[in-house]
């Protein structure tokens, strides 16, 4: 387990408040959204073809967190959603599972209590999601009841008021409090990228969510406007890379909402392959939160169009 800075045990002043600053600075947080996408299209351009492949379908299959955060979930639509991944571990025993189930904490319980398929996590979204707007004695008594619930994993929003504000001790403070109550399950701090206004504020987001305690950074809600786009993922990507370089501690990636196709799904694979290379190319380090996916890509491997999921 790496090491949890104790953030929320420091004082509010200017010298706390510079020490962020002063993480930054050891960052280049400057980042030029032109040069962004640039990147980004020759990437597409030069190696996504080349990642159109069986196996990389496969691959992306087994990373993918079925995920339900509806208003209108019900515990029938939750089981039955359960009862698939089930099923298809019975009927494609030569196909990977998905990486993980995702739902509201209320559910956590049917959920540890009818999956049956080993190494399928379970991902409760936490905190007052989508909005992150909760006293943090809220935010902390789910968590810490949806990990008492079987929750194997807990996915967070950062607190993007706070970041827009440049309160960055109170983004950080928020999270590291959030990581202390998950402790050993693996916490994903969702950075709500559509949000943050240009590339370079989604670097510097995505550099205090990690000095914060973040186990994995994730792109977005799939609440708001914008959702997943390559470019985050490219910054994002990025801010994982130097983090790495610089610390040793290595931080998943999840892009989440806005993934509607199977080159979607492998450009995002490309771009996580291009930046942080193969050691990132396995479930536990990439995942992607999709539904609509999961039959496409079942569809391609397969070779017809199945409606499993």
């Amino acid at each position: 387990m790496k090491t949890i800075l104790p953030i929320s045990e420091s004082t509010r002043s200017d010298d706390t408040q510079s020490k962020y600053e002063e993480m930054l600075k050891l960052y280049d947080t400057q980042v030029n959204d032109a040069d962004v996408q640039a990147a980004v299209a020759q990437i597409v351009a030069e190696k996504v073809p080349q990642n159109n492949t069986h196996e990389v379908k496969k691959f992306l299959l087994g990373s993918i967190e079925l995920t339900t955060l509806s208003t209108t979930d019900t515990e029938e639509k939750v089981l039955q959603m359960v009862e698939k991944v089930n099923q298809f571990d019975r009927d494609y025993p030569d196909l990977p599972h998905v990486a993980a189930i995702c739902v509201y904490p209320v559910f956590t319980e049917l959920v540890s209590n009818s999956l049956e398929v080993d190494g399928v996590a379970i991902t409760n979204v936490s905190g007052n999601f989508p909005s992150s707007q909760a006293r943090m004695e809220v935010k902390v008594a789910e968590t810490q009841l949806a990990i008492a619930d079987g929750a194997t994993e807990i996915d967070i929003v950062m607190p993007v008021g706070k970041f827009l504000s440049e309160d960055y001790e109170g983004v950080c403070d928020d999270i590291n409090e959030l990581k202390q109550a998950c402790g050993d399950v693996p916490m994903k701090v969702i950075l709500e990228t559509g949000d943050l206004e240009n590339d370079s504020n989604i670097m510097k987001a995505a550099l205090l969510s990690m000095y914060a305690g973040a186990d994995y950074i994730k792109t977005s809600t799939g609440k708001e406007k914008v959702s997943a786009t390559p470019e985050a993922a490219y910054v994002m990507c990025q801010a994982i890379k130097a983090y790495y370089d610089k610390t040793g501690i290595q931080i998943g990636f999840k892009p989440a909402g806005g993934i509607n196709s199977v080159m979607d799904a492998i450009t995002y694979y490309t771009i996580v392959k291009e930046v942080l290379g193969e050691k990132w190319l396995t479930n536990q380090w990439f995942r992607m939160g999709t539904s609509r996916l999961t039959n496409l890509l079942l569809s391609e491997i397969l070779g017809t169009e199945t409606k499993f999921f």
